[in-house]
C-alpha cells in the first residue's frame, strides 16, 4: 500500500539569530522568528513501506533531482529510530519552491519542515492513528524532527512566531523543538510586512553549515551567545506591545549586523553581504529618520534584505521600494510577504 501526504510549509525569518550549534542540530543560543506565508515549499511524498528493494526519487517541480538525495538519505538515517517504517520504504519526494533556492531565504526551514510534516502524517497512516494534528505533542514531533534536518526548520511549523532554544524564566522553551509564540506578540505582529529585496538569487559562497562550524573558537563566541540571551529577553518584552517597536527596531537590526560581523570576524572570514546591501540598510536608515515610517531591516545569512514594518504603511513603504530601492535589486527582483499563519495540509 502507497501512502500519500502533501503540504505546505513555510519559509521563517529569524530576528533573535540562531549562529552556532552543538551535537545534532542543537542551538548554542536561542532564537525568535517570524513565520512568513508567500516564501513557501509545496511537498507531496508517496511512501511504499516494506519494499524488497526500497528507492528514493527526489523530483523539484517534477523533474529529477539526484543532487538533492545525499542530504535527505541522511537526513532519513538520522531519524530512522523514531520512524521504523522509513528505511524499509521506497519513497518519492516532489517539491517546490515559490522563491529562489539558497538564496538567503530559508529555503531549507521551508523543505525540511514541509519532509517533516510528510513524514509525521505518513506515520500516523502507517499506524493507524487519527486526529493527531490537533494534538499538540504531535506538532512538537513535527519540529523536532525538522530541526534534525535543518534548525531553523522547527521554526517553520508554528503560525505568525516561534521560539526555538531555552530561554530562562519561559517554561517549555527547549533546544530539541520550537515553540509556538503567536499568542505572547501583539496583534500588530500578526501581519507584519516582511517585503525581501533580492540583491543576488546565486548560490551563497558560504553554506550556514559552514557558518555554524566557524562560529567554533570564534574570538567573539561566547560574548556574542550572551547578547543574544540578552537581546531576546528585550524581544520578547517589546513584541507584548505595539507601542514599543522603536526597540524592536533596535534588536532587530543589531541581530542582523552582529549576524554578518560575525561571518567578517572569524579565523576564516567571509563576506555574504553585497554593496547593494549596504547601499538598501543606509537607504532604510535615511527614510526612517526623515518620515518616521517604523520600517527596518533584517538580514538572513546571506545578502538579501528583509523589511520589516507594519501593514498599515505598506503602501507608503511599497511606494518608496519601487522608487529608491529596486534598483539595488537584481533584475529589479522584490518579494511581497507578510507574517503568515503556518503549515496547511494541501
Amino acid at each position: 500500500m502507497t501512502h500519500i501526504s502533501s503540504w505546505r510549509s513555510p519559509s521563517n525569518i529569524a530576528l533573535i539569530k540562531y549562529w552556532g550549534k552543538h551535537g545534532i542540530q542543537l542551538p548554542n543560543n536561542p532564537s525568535l522568528s517570524f513565520t512568513l506565508s508567500a516564501c513557501h515549499t509545496d511537498m507531496t511524498m508517496h511512501v511504499t513501506p516494506g519494499s524488497s528493494n526500497p528507492q528514493l526519487n527526489v523530483l523539484y517541480d517534477g523533474n529529477e533531482r539526484p543532487a538533492f538525495e545525499p542530504k535527505i538519505k541522511s537526513f532519513f538515517n538520522r531519524i530512522a529510530d523514531q520512524l521504523p517504517w522509513l528505511l524499509q520504504s521506497s519513497i518519492m519526494i516532489d517539491s517546490i519552491n515559490t522563491f529562489p533556492h539558497g538564496a538567503g531565504i530559508a529555503s531549507s526551514a521551508s523543505s525540511m519542515s514541509a519532509m517533516a510534516l510528510c513524514l509525521m502524517d505518513i506515520d500516523s497512516q502507517v499506524n493507524a492513528r487519527t486526529d493527531e494534528l490537533k494534538n499538540a505533542a504531535w506538532w512538537n514531533k513535527v519540529s523536532e524532527l525538522a530541526r534534525l534536518g535543518s534548525g531553523s526548520a522547527c521554526r517553520s511549523v508554528f503560525p505568525v512566531a516561534a521560539l526555538w532554544g531555552e530561554v530562562s524564566g519561559i517554561s517549555g522553551s527547549s533546544n530539541s523543538y520550537a515553540t509556538p509564540w503567536a499568542d505572547h506578540v501583539s496583534s500588530i505582529y500578526h501581519d507584519y510586512q516582511d517585503s525581501i529585496l533580492v540583491v543576488s538569487n546565486a548560490e551563497k559562497s558560504v553554506s550556514s553549515t559552514e557558518g555554524h562550524e566557524l562560529m567554533s573558537g570564534h574570538a567573539y563566541e561566547e560574548t556574542r551567545y550572551a547578547e543574544a540571551r540578552k537581546n531576546i529577553h528585550t524581544l520578547i518584552e517589546s513584541m507584548k506591545t505595539e507601542n514599543a517597536i522603536d526597540q524592536f527596531i533596535s534588536v532587530c537590526e543589531s541581530e542582523a549586523l552582529q549576524l554578518h560581523a560575525l561571518m567578517m570576524s572569524g579565523k576564516k572570514p567571509f563576506v555574504l553581504i553585497e554593496p547593494a546591501s549596504i547601499s538598501i540598510i543606509k537607504e532604510v536608515w535615511r527614510f526612517r529618520n526623515e518620515t518616521n515610517i517604523p520600517v527596518c531591516f533584517t538580514l538572513d545569512a546571506g545578502p538579501n534584505v528583509h523589511l520589516l514594518y507594519p501593514a498599515s504603511y505598506k503602501e507608503s513603504v511599497l511606494g518608496w521600494i519601487k522608487t529608491n530601492l529596486v534598483p539595488f535589486c537584481a533584475d529589479g527582483f522584490f518579494i511581497l510577504d507578510e507574517v503568515g499563519t503556518g503549515p496547511q495540509k494541501i
